[in-house]
């Protein structure tokens, strides 16, 4: 029998190594930066072109490499880092196995500029799948400068995996952010398609964080600062007022090293236990150093999972130290007496009978009508969906006032109502109620049918919305005070790319600068809605949809803007509210599922009903 196991090739092994360190652009991105943040760099510049598929560049000013080492850096498991066995267990340093530069090159064109300060020239090393193509000498300031083009050129299959432009650059901004948090004694450039997105100068840890993370965290962070016999615990918690209803800004570092740890994760969460939502994640940058004998992190190709030689005690004082820094903080409300006037006014008014307060209120108010400029939220925003198609009433009425009179068109208002039912063959009902503020429960064919009204109003909003489009543009009501966000990088990119389909939905904004928009006008049907919470929310439901990669932008902008306009649980409705909540779903064609695919209505018809009262 013939001898069948033989060695990999030098190319395949190489590649083979890269499926498991170069995963997508970000990967790179990763590795180059935290070689550079190693050579001792004071000032890195990340470069990016179409996410990072044309050109990924790290140029540092670090103490760069000699000839000999230029070219070695391009080998398997050749390092600086680690010269016995022994040394795995005494790792300070981002990169030490030597497989980064390997991988990469494996499946990229590479070209690689480099000096150290005591050269008078620098070295040019460019490589092609594991190739060197060219060497010579070249004119360069000290330091590094990497450049990855055409990621996966000789790996089609791997490069049409990747996802569009946006996502790729959304990692890579994630794994700039984590190098950038874990040192703010470097200056951070990134540059996005020749813009820039990131300009971080050095300063000190607090700066950094709220340069990066959201800006609605700017002034609600806690510090923490604890040492034990066994590590030393430091960073910033988020107060519970600042919590949101996704996991985000939420970061652990070990020995300046990010990592992901579900175990630590939820020490934090329950030091938070009764002072927020069970639905809600609290914000944390939390580092801890340890000595490197205590933790193994050389368990997963990417470093980001790591083993602990003690985690029961780490748990039990990472808890207790974010418990003590939020009590220290001051968190609870607390009275002003020198600001609560009512204690005055008791001493200060003249002795006899003492009234009650007259409230004076009209009690034909009803929020759920357009005419109201207050209250309602998103309810308005319902009301102005059902009543779309009646502009011509408003037209007529703004004729009828320049004349100087105003009349009710009786006729005309049925007129417009009974087009409206034919157009979108309405369903009337005359039985219905809410249970638990959450259903809505009717009569329909003699059948018993269940309502969620969260996701039946989230229905009709994104047919609106979506209409917005086909049709005609939703009506823009211009603010009095026009409002100023200041956001993340990759938010204000993701506003400036989403411009015209927000303007589409009735958004008037523009670049302010620096990272920052305003807001001159929202929806006509959401007046009275905080601007800036809508156009946050909006953004935050825009990035969780486009984990579904198969949602075109509108599609996704609608459903962003249904989920965060429509009505929650727990809202009581009117009878009015209600009707037409049941009459416009059912107008929908697809009235049985939300935009997500979750179902809207439960249905029993009588023969299960009587299955339940038959006597067994």
């Amino acid at each position: 029998m013939p001898d069948i196991i033989s060695l990999l090739p030098e190319n395949v092994a190489n590649q083979i190594a890269a499926g498991e360190v170069v995963q997508r652009p970000s990967s790179v991105v990763k590795e180059l930066l935290e070689n550079s943040v190693d050579a001792g760099a004071t000032v890195i510049k990340l470069i990016v072109k179409d996410g990072g598929k044309s050109l990924i560049q790290v140029i540092d000013n670090g103490k760069g490499m000699s000839e000999t080492d230029a070219r070695m850096c391009f080998e398997r498991h050749a390092t600086s880092k680690l010269r016995t066995a022994d040394d795995l267990f005494n790792i300070l340093t981002k990169g030490f196995r030597g497989e980064a530069l390997a991988a990469i090159s494996a499946v990229a064109q590479v070209e690689l500029k480099t000096k150290t300060a005591d050269q008078s020239v620098g070295i040019l090393i460019e490589n092609e799948g594991n190739k060197i193509v060219t060497q010579e000498a070249c004119s360069c300031p000290t330091g590094t400068s990497f450049s990855v083009k055409n990621l996966f050129f000789n790996i089609p299959a791997r490069r049409n995996f990747l996802k569009n432009d946006n996502i790729e650059l959304r990692h890579i901004v994630d794994e700039f952010e984590r190098v950038a948090m874990a040192h703010p004694e470097v200056t951070f450039h990134l540059f996005s398609n020749n813009h820039e997105m990131y300009h971080l100068p050095a300063s000190q840890l607090i700066v950094r964080i709220e340069g990066l993370l959201s800006a609605s965290l700017k002034g609600n962070l806690v510090g923490v600062d604890e040492v034990t016999p066994g590590f030393s615990i430091k960073g910033y918690v988020g107060k519970p007022s600042s919590a949101k209803k996704k996991r985000g800004d939420q970061y652990f570092f070990v020995n300046n090293r990010y990592i992901k740890s579900p175990y630590l994760n939820f020490a934090v969460s329950d030091a938070y236990t009764d002072l927020i939502n069970g639905d809600e994640f609290p914000a944390y940058v939390l580092f801890i150093d340890l000595p490197p004998s205590t933790i193994d992190i050389n368990i997963h190709p990417t470093k980001t999972e790591i083993k602990f030689e003690d985690e029961k005690t780490l748990f039990v004082i990472l808890k207790t130290v974010v418990k003590r820094a939020l009590g220290k903080a001051n968190l609870a409300p607390s009275l002003d007496f020198e600001m609560e006037q009512s204690f005055e006014d008791v001493h200060s008014m003249p002795k006899g009978e003492v009234k009650a307060p007259q409230i004076s209120f009209n009690p034909n108010y009803n929020p759920f009508k357009s005419q109201s400029s207050s209250g309602g939220g998103s309810n308005k925003g319902y009301e102005s969906s059902l009543y779309k198609n009646n502009r011509e009433n408003w037209q007529s009425m703004y004729q009828n006032h320049t004349e100087g009179t105003i009349e009710p068109n009786i006729e005309q208002d049925n007129e417009q109502e009974k087009l409206f039912t034919e157009q979108h063959h309405v369903l009337h009902v005359s039985k219905y109620f809410q249970l638990q503020n959450k259903y809505i429960v009717t009569e329909i064919n003699g059948s018993l049918v269940l309502i969620d009204q969260h996701r039946a109003h989230e229905r009709v909003l994104y047919n609106h919305y979506f209409s917005a489009f086909e049709h005609s543009p939703v009506l823009s009501q211009q603010e009095l005070f026009p409002q100023t966000i200041e956001l993340s990088a990759m938010d204000f990119n993701l506003v400036m790319e989403l411009k015209e389909e927000l303007k589409y939905l009735g958004f008037d904004i523009a670049d302010f600068g620096n990272n920052s928009i305003v807001i001159h006008g929202i929806p006509a049907d959401l007046t009275g809605q905080n601007s800036a919470e809508t156009v946050e929310g909006v953004l935050e439901n825009y990035k969780l949809n486009n984990i579904d990669v198969k949602l075109d932008v509108r599609e996704n902008i609608c459903r962003a803007m249904a989920k965060k306009t429509c009505i929650q649980y727990g809202k009581e409705l009117t009878d009015a509210e209600t009707k037409l909540l049941i009459e416009h779903l059912f107008s929908c064609d697809d009235y049985s599922f939300s935009p997500s695919g979750k179902n809207i209505i439960s249905e029993i018809n009588a023969t299960e009903i009587d299955k339940l009262f038959k006597k067994r």
